[in-house]
Parts: C-alpha cells; structure tokens; sequence
C-alpha cells in the first residue's frame, strides 16, 4: 500500500481518484489546491502525488516547482493529471519536474494500472488487484 496524496480542484475529480485508489488498496489524502499542498507534502511524505495542473491559488505546476527545490520531498515522484493533452502542455508538466503525465478523462483501471506502474519503478509496493472490469 502506498500513501497517495491527490491535488485536485474539482470536488468530483477528488472524490472519484480517492475511491479509486482507495478501492486499490491505497492510503489516499486529498488537497483542494498546490499552496496547501506544499504545506502538506513535508509532513506527510507521500509514495506518490497526483496533481491538476490548473488549480487556483497555485497552479500544479508552480507546486511541483516548489517541491521539487526542496531536499526533503523532491524525490517524492509528481505525475500530472490533465486534460490538456497537447505536447506543449506535457512539456511543461516535465520542465516543471514531473514525472508523468495522466489524461484525463481516464478509466479508473488504466489509472489504477498507471499509478502501479510508477509506484513500481520508484520501489514501491502496489496492491495488484484492479477494479475488476468497473471501468
């Protein structure tokens, strides 16, 4: 099980990542925005941390950047959720110092498939069952 912390604006978007990787045998914490996210991730030190990209009060990307110039969490990887799917966009996602990039919308298998195959090549346990075809 892996400690997931989800930055997402939309409440529904939220809530549906949540049962979704909660559902997969996850330990999930949601943030509505990448200001408190930064606050968060110190000192709660998530496996992972999916964010949108367009948020207010900070955008995801302006979050990743603070993350990533901080010694204690700039390991933790960032995988980007969005649905802008254009080149240029996913460029910035890794300018900004992400990992991966997820579109949405997506099936909650395939994200549930995504996030263990990062998990993964950063060492971390992934529960192996999926949704069961609930996609």
């Amino acid at each position: 099980m892996a400690k997931i912390l989800v930055v997402e604006d939309e409440r529904d978007i939220r809530d549906l990542v949540e049962f979704t990787l909660k559902y997969a045998g996850h330990e999930v914490v949601k943030i509505s925005n990448g200001a408190d996210a930064i606050q968060a991730v110190p000192e709660m030190m998530p496996d992972l941390i999916l964010m949108d990209v367009r948020m207010p009060r900070m955008t995801g990307y302006e979050a990743c950047r603070v993350l990533k110039t901080m010694d204690a969490v700039k390991h933790i990887p960032v995988v980007f959720l969005s649905a802008k799917g254009q080149q240029s966009e996913m460029d910035g996602g890794v300018d900004a110092g992400a990992y991966d990039y997820i579109l949405k919308p997506f099936a909650p298998d395939d994200l549930i498939k995504r996030v263990a195959e990062v998990l993964g090549k950063f060492g971390i346990e992934s529960p192996s069952h999926g949704l069961g075809g609930l996609s």
